[in-house]
């Protein structure tokens, strides 16, 4: 990628020819003997074809092959993707933070003799998690196979979409039960400045948390499964690593997003996250982060809508197949 994107730049002055033909490439043999594929040239982002003008240079970081470019072109129209991604990567975060530390407040007993410990209840994301790939995969799919005629049901980034639909709901249902939990807090006189156990039950935090699972089972799968799927053969790691590189960034704004709502809202005189959570109002953050996800979740169709999705790769090799008889028949 850094090739192409220095080798465009070196060339930027240079006029970039009508015909695709005239870009450097190399012979069809070179791809096949390499066990890899050959890529013409696409319109879309053109500055990066400069990439590929032909001149008398071997040298790597000026002049690149038309499927390096294509290359480069394939991740570079993917970082959109990878940036409506961090939204809901800061939604998961909140499963491991948040939800737990609301835990801490709530009746967990059963019996008299055992308490849930609050951290337990992630276990909850990864059983409805489970149960959700097994619905889609044994029944969803089928049944969207029949009503598309697409072998995987459902695009790559439809089921993105409503994973991310799934977290508007999540962070929707969780404001309500902070409402309730807040309610409960009043009402048994919860001080200021003394965090009791409320006479509430902790399960009151399953739906959230079983929601959170659900939207897992559709974005994160579908998230992982796109970045390798819609990278270049030659570049699936690089792929692999903008799945990660959206939990990580995800979970840094998070941190960040969390730091700046409890220090402005503090400013206020009345913060919303506090270390007494009983004289917070995460249900205020909450439908904050349900306002950012659906606002993401928007901007995910707009882009979602101009993505032109690889070939696949058997579509490759039989061009490949096509091309390598035509050249035989001819010699």
């Amino acid at each position: 990628m850094a090739n192409v994107i220095v080798a465009a730049i070196w060339n930027w002055r240079l006029p970039l020819p009508n015909d695709p033909n005239q870009l450097h490439e190399l012979d069809l043999q070179n791809y096949s003997k390499n066990g890899t594929f050959k890529i013409d040239s696409t319109p879309s982002l053109r500055f990066l074809n400069k990439a590929a003008i032909r001149r008398v240079s071997s040298d790597p970081w000026r002049i690149c092959t038309v499927t390096e470019v294509e290359e480069t072109k394939q991740m570079v129209r993917m970082i959109p993707i990878m940036v409506c991604s961090f939204i809901p990567s800061a939604m998961v975060a909140q499963t491991h933070t948040l939800f737990i530390k609301q835990g801490t407040t709530l009746n967990r007993s059963i019996g008299s003799h055992f308490k849930v410990p609050p951290a337990s209840l992630y276990a909850f994301v990864t059983i409805s998690m489970l149960l959700t790939i097994l619905i889609y995969d044994r029944i969803f799919l089928k049944i969207m196979q029949r009503v598309t005629k697409n072998p995987r049901g459902i695009t790559m980034l439809q089921r993105m979409g409503i994973g991310m639909i799934c977290h508007v709901l999540v962070m929707t249902v969780a404001s309500q039960v902070e409402k309730h939990r807040l309610h409960i807090a009043a009402k048994y006189g919860s001080s200021a400045h003394e965090q009791k156990e409320l006479p509430l039950t902790i399960f009151i935090l399953l739906p959230q948390f079983i929601l959170t699972g659900v939207a897992d089972a559709f974005l994160l799968i579908a998230n992982n499964e796109f970045f390798y799927d819609q990278a270049p053969e030659n570049m699936k790691s690089l792929g692999s690593s903008y799945f990660t590189t959206s939990l990580g960034i995800g979970n840094f704004l998070s941190t960040f997003i969390l730091s700046k709502v409890s220090e402005i809202t503090k400013r206020q005189g009345n913060g919303w996250i506090l270390n007494n959570l009983n004289a917070s109002h995460l249900n205020y953050f909450y439908a904050l982060l349900a306002v950012m996800s659906s606002v993401n979740f928007f901007l995910f169709l707009l882009i979602s809508k101009f993505y032109v999705y690889k070939a696949e790769v058997s579509d490759s090799i039989q061009v490949l197949t096509d091309e390598l008889k035509k050249k035989k028949s001819k010699a």
